[in-house]
């Protein structure tokens, strides 16, 4: 029996700091629910954790009236944490070209879609991103695709190169061709 059919992903989080609503475990990324303590995202968020509370000011990429209530926990933790968002709207006041190459996102942005999308219908285009750190395996990626190819509707799938863990992530010949034009 698997956590996605026995239930454990419906248990709920209300001890939090912050949250006024609980959450479910379903509701944390996977690398949070891992119970592989070599996972890298896991580690990597364990050892900044501990820094963050030795270290020097903290700026979030976030605004207090948005998430007030979460980030007045981490303040009362560390009084020098600061909200400084969002970030990506100081970007038109910085006088440095090279960062409008770059924008606020992780990775460079492809924007060849523009031209189809703007052949579509307003509101038609289903739109799929998996962020900045999602990982899957190459079967998760192709399931989900198929998904969308079986739901007949126009869409735009964002990937990164990295999102297949150790593998490229490229879709089967069978899924281009059943989505011509539509993806």
């Amino acid at each position: 029996m698997s956590y996605v059919t026995n239930g454990y992903l419906e248990t709920i989080i209300d001890w939090i700091p912050g949250m006024k609503e609980y959450i479910r475990s379903r509701d944390f990324p996977s690398f949070i629910r891992t119970t592989d303590i070599n996972e890298t995202m896991l580690n990597y968020l364990m050892t900044e954790s501990e820094t963050m509370l030795r270290g020097s000011p903290i700026v979030l990429n976030t605004y207090d009236a948005l998430e007030e209530d979460s980030v007045n926990p981490l303040i009362a933790i560390n009084p020098r944490i600061f909200t400084v968002g969002p970030l990506h709207l100081m970007q038109q006041h910085v006088p440095n070209d090279q960062l409008t190459d770059i924008g606020s996102n992780l990775w460079k942005e492809d924007a060849s879609c523009i031209h189809w999308l703007d052949t579509k219908d307003i509101g038609s285009v289903l739109f799929v991103n998996f962020g900045s750190i999602t990982v899957m395996t190459k079967e998760q990626l192709t399931e989900f695709g198929w998904g969308l190819a079986n739901s007949q509707k126009d869409f735009l799938l964002i990937t990164r190169p990295d999102i297949v863990g150790g593998d490229e992530a490229m879709m089967p010949q069978e899924f281009i061709d059943e989505t011509q034009g539509r993806g």
